[in-house]
């Protein structure tokens, strides 16, 4: 299941020193060029959650996470962490400690209660779908909320106290106790970087104790009272890439060279892990050469806990970092080649799905909640219609077009038009 971590919704532009901004003039300011790449990658995840996310989707065939170890949720913490950087690090360095802690905060309660409003809207929209349909099946227990509804009280503390975490409504969980872990990594930096560093790989190391030889078991949280299942994305483990990308952003990581040897390792490692990532891969390369086959199917048992998903096994690391520099190097200083430039038909027309794509990576909290609540109300239309690959189609291109509308129209509400222009 490929899911998202929304990120604080900023907007990235090429920005100079600090020194540079007291002296500014208004024409320069204005003159600064826009770095679409943070929002257009982001935007980009955000049409995969909501594939991924519409049930009996054929469109879920062809989503990254059929090609290899990560998949959008790995570009939607990291970039999570880039958007942190830029959205809390200057309040730290404005504010003090305090204050920055003060302001994550909120920003926890924001997304809380996102968490907790999702939770009930899609509760009550498939258990009116139950009571009021006469549907064969039970739309309420596809999402395993049968536990909800017929032990309520139980279920609603422990939903308020982060006890009970459904599977399709873990990830804003894990972005809350990642979020709550900032205040412990900037306390770290006035130490040294190092102890930056440390922090973040110790508790990664704490939910993939494989790693150092104490067994498959690591730090979790457990996700409902009734059984011994854990949260599906443990932020113990998932804070290492979302630090990874605030490092990048905060400036703690420098930027990487663009080197023709660095873009062959990285996507050679991309392209011959395939088969080793993906059932889908691995079943072309099994029709094509079955003694090949053999021999992946074998490291896929002894790779199991460096690929799992849940904890952030080590090898999705890997194989985010590595496209995630491809798409840096192909996106170019700055974001340039992504900005289109000339008058043609062409360039027109990738001006306007620029547009539209980074406008849904910015308004991320918004676009995330209603495409949750979107591909269930998608799934049951398609249940209705059938999969033909007309109507999937016709349902999915439906989807994009409603999510790029929120993005817009909750652009539209932040800037708070009816307010009066100085």
């Amino acid at each position: 299941m490929a899911t998202i971590v929304p990120q604080p919704d900023t907007q990235v532009t090429t920005l100079p020193s600090a020194a540079a901004n007291q002296t500014a003039t208004p024409a320069q300011l204005q003159a600064r060029i826009r770095d679409p790449r943070l929002d257009f990658y982001r935007g980009i995840a955000m049409f995969i959650i909501l594939t991924a996310h519409i049930p009996g989707n054929r469109w879920t065939g062809w989503i990254p996470a059929r090609f290899g170890f990560s998949d959008a949720t790995e570009i939607f913490v990291f970039c999570s962490g880039m958007a942190s950087a830029i959205a809390f690090g200057g309040s730290y360095s404005r504010k003090g400690w305090a204050l920055g802690s003060a302001r994550v905060g909120f920003r926890v309660w924001q997304v809380f209660w996102a968490h907790i409003g999702l939770f009930f809207f899609i509760a009550m929209m498939m258990a009116a779908l139950d009571t009021y349909g006469g549907f064969e099946k039970s739309y309420a227990n596809s999402l395993n909320l049968g536990h909800f509804f017929d032990d309520t009280m139980p279920q609603l503390v422990g939903l308020f106290t982060l006890t009970y975490v459904p599977n399709y409504f873990d990830i804003l969980p894990m972005y809350l106790v990642v979020l709550g872990l900032m205040p412990l990594l900037m306390a770290m930096e006035k130490i040294s970087l190092w102890a930056v560093a440390a922090t973040s790989v110790v508790i990664w190391l704490a939910a993939n104790p494989y790693v150092i030889g104490l067994g498959p078991d690591g730090l979790a949280l457990a996700a409902e009272p009734w059984s011994d299942r854990k949260w599906f994305f443990n932020p113990f483990g998932w804070q290492l890439l979302f630090f990874t990308g605030f490092a990048f952003m905060k400036g703690w990581l420098p930027k990487p060279p663009v080197s023709k040897t660095l873009i062959i390792v990285a996507a050679v490692f991309v392209v011959f892990s395939a088969p080793f990532g993906s059932w889908k891969v691995f079943l072309w390369v099994q029709a094509w050469n079955q003694d090949l086959a053999d021999a992946i199917r074998q490291v896929w048992s002894l790779t199991k806990e460096w690929r799992n998903k849940s904890d952030f096994g080590l090898l999705r690391y890997a194989h985010f970092l590595s496209l995630a520099y491809l798409g840096w190097v192909i996106a170019g200083e700055g974001g340039k080649r992504l900005i289109a430039s000339g008058h043609s038909l062409g360039a027109r027309i990738w001006a306007v799905l620029l547009k539209l794509i980074t406008k849904v990576g910015q308004q991320s909290l918004a676009v995330f909640v209603f495409s949750m609540a979107l591909a269930r109300l998608i799934g049951f239309v398609l249940d209705q219609t059938g999969r033909a690959i007309t109507t999937t189609a016709i349902a999915n291109l439906t989807g994009y077009v409603l999510i790029i509308l929120v993005a817009f129209a909750a652009a539209w509400f932040k800037s708070q038009p009816w307010r009066a222009k100085r």
